[in-house]
């Protein structure tokens, strides 16, 4: 199988800037070609957020592709080899902002159903595309409120192949058959500011925080299961002070985040830290953000499916794993849909020089082709 048709594609894609929630466009090409093979086509804006939903066919079981057509800031041009929205071929790789996250997946899911179903028009089942262009940004107007409006109209997904670049090595080597639940916190901790020659008369929250952070971080959150690893806490921003060296700050600002397993819940969490705080004898203000919940897809047709096919392009079955960040899979999962994560490699993702293998492209669009004759072949 040539890989003209599925580079080509994702070239086109990457020349337009659709930096989130910007479509730039994206969605317009991909609705003209899945229009061609008969997909229904119906926009889904919300706010300044573009999403399609293409079906073809009206009968179940439908197995629905998940990607996104946004991407991140590409950062300065000339820390660049090639402009990130001028897609180069060069020694074997596609270079250009999502290229790998995600657009080279989506090439892939495109080409895909064009030879699957010159083959098999007569396929069982329905086959769709669910595209947003807000995945990388808040992630609140783009799969969530597709999904409300599907479940609204009683519309329901039994198989979600989402193109999240999952690949370690080289593409079929893991697959995510689940994503860890996320939880922010923004912690306000609330002092007296004050000179610092005279401590008695302030209140410093960098000196009140410090031990309830030194608990939290050595925290034992859960043991994790075979599933999933231990629920970790991080700290990713920590602030406070004047900027002057002789003033005690009058409050401290943290930013923290957990990616939790399915041994505990964001409610527990929640009162975990809360309960430290106050042991602390902490004044403070805390906003609670929950990303998503943690799923899991055990055993069942599609992580059958998707391991098969896989198997048949490389020789190997896939690894599964639950690492990494969030998906657009927290979305879908909590509908009763079997969610698994198939994508190109993710080695180069949200950097500079973000690059996907050409050949890589070519196997992964075999994999997406493999996975719709096991599962809409009778």
């Amino acid at each position: 199988m040539s890989a003209g048709p599925t580079l080509e594609l994702a070239r086109e894609l990457i020349r337009r800037p659709s930096v989130t929630p910007d479509d730039a466009g994206c969605q317009a090409l991909l609705a003209e070609r899945l229009g061609r093979l008969g997909f229904r086509i119906e926009p889904m804006p919300f706010g300044a957020v573009h999403n399609l939903w293409a079906r073809r066919g009206v009968e179940g079981p439908l197995l629905c592709f998940v990607g996104h057509t946004d991407v991140v800031p590409p950062g300065p041009r000339e820390a660049w080899r090639h402009a990130p929205f001028e897609p180069v071929v060069e020694g074997g790789f596609l270079y250009g902002r999502g290229a790998a996250d995600m657009k080279g997946s989506l090439a892939a899911m495109v080409t895909a159903c064009e030879r699957f179903l010159a083959r098999r028009p007569d396929h069982r089942g329905s086959i769709a595309f669910l595209v947003t262009s807000d995945e990388e940004g808040p992630a609140v107007d783009g799969t969530v409120r597709v999904v409300e409006t599907l479940a609204a109209r009683g519309e329901r997904i039994d198989w979600a192949l989402v193109g999240e670049p999952t690949a370690e090595r080289e593409v079929g080597d893991v697959v995510k058959n689940g994503r860890r639940g996320s939880l922010g916190g923004r912690l306000r901790v609330l002092g007296r500011q004050g000179h610092v020659a005279y401590p008695d008369k302030a209140d410093n929250p960098i000196h009140r925080f410090a031990p309830a952070l030194a608990e939290l971080v050595a925290a034992r959150w859960d043991e994790g299961n075979e599933h999933f690893p231990p629920t970790t806490f991080q700290v990713s921003n920590l602030r406070a002070g004047t900027g002057a060296g002789n003033v005690i700050p009058g409050e401290l600002e943290a930013w923290f985040n957990f990616r939790y397993s399915t041994e505990t819940t964001a409610e527990a969490l929640q009162e975990r830290v809360e309960a430290t705080l106050a042991r602390h004898g902490l004044r403070y203000e805390l906003a609670w953000e929950h990303a998503g919940a943690p799923f899991l897809t055990p055993e069942g047709e599609l992580l059958e499916a998707v391991r098969a096919a896989v198997a048949a392009v490389t020789g190997r079955e896939p690894r599964l794993s639950t690492s990494g960040g969030t998906s657009d899979g927290r979305f879908i999962a909590p509908t009763g849909a079997q969610v698994v994560e198939l994508g190109p490699c993710n080695a180069t993702i949200h950097q500079v020089d973000e690059r996907v293998g050409v050949t890589e492209l070519e196997r992964l669009s075999r994999m997406y082709e493999g996975v719709l004759e096991r599962l809409l072949v009778p």
